[in-house]
């Protein structure tokens, strides 16, 4: 299946296993009280659900994974010569639980380049729109326009096993993180640098390569750039 989803149906099954035991031993127990005004304002202060990914404190911030941010740009692996973490390494903790080595870190980003080419047809329908439409919505519209290669839809027409959902999810979602930052900076030079567009370059990691088609080759933007998108 490849070595990223490989991993991650390992922790899935492990922690779907542990989660069952505890429903089965535990299911019964209350955790709380909740009060109207809580109800009316937005849960405020309810345990509603369990996130394994992260936690909002209202004192100490968010930490993903049980690392805050500081640590994490401390820990998380970085581009060669470079300060702040690369996107790749927070992706790979949020999916698999665990602080990613350099080579984990370079797999994603091989992975990534592999699954970002993104077809004419997408360009062209955004195209179709006025140049003054907001850039949100012709983000919207190009990510609409990738649904002729959703893995998903083709094996869901084919009668994809609900048990199979979870495998052809994950495959449009790392299809997906791989062509946004292509389709965003086509909108981007579209917009604003008079549809001079720039093409991806294979050779970066996915925050240096959105940088580059950005039109900005200084490599204090590319940090930036991966700081910003971790």
């Amino acid at each position: 299946m490849g070595v990223i989803k490989d991993r991650f149906k390992a922790k899935a099954d492990q922690l779907g296993g542990e989660i069952k035991d505890l429903l089965k031993e535990h299911g019964s127990k209350v955790i709380g009280e909740v009060q109207l005004a809580q109800v009316y304002q937005g849960m405020r202060g309810m345990t509603g659900l369990v996130s394994e990914t992260s936690l909002l404190d209202a004192q100490e911030g968010i930490r993903f994974r049980g690392y805050s941010i500081t640590e994490l740009r401390e820990k998380l692996p970085k581009a060669p010569g470079g300060s702040e973490p690369l996107p790749e390494g927070l992706f790979y903790l949020m999916l698999i639980g665990e602080l990613p080595t350099e080579e984990d870190v370079q797999h994603v980003t091989s992975v990534l380049q592999r699954r970002s080419h993104v077809p004419n047809h997408v360009f062209h329908t955004i195209e179709a729109l006025p140049l003054n439409t907001h850039p949100m919505t012709q983000f919207v519209v190009g990510v609409m326009a990738l649904q002729t290669e959703s893995q998903f839809a083709k094996k869901y027409a084919q009668g994809l096993s609900k048990k199979d959902y979870w495998e052809a999810v994950f495959d449009d979602s790392m299809d997906l993180i791989a062509r946004l930052p292509r389709v965003a900076a086509y909108i981007y030079r579209r917009k604003y640098k008079f549809g001079d567009h720039i093409q991806p370059n294979g050779l970066l990691d996915w925050a240096g390569n959105f940088a580059h088609m950005l039109g900005y080759e200084d490599d204090t933007f590319k940090e930036l750039m991966r700081l910003y998108m971790t």
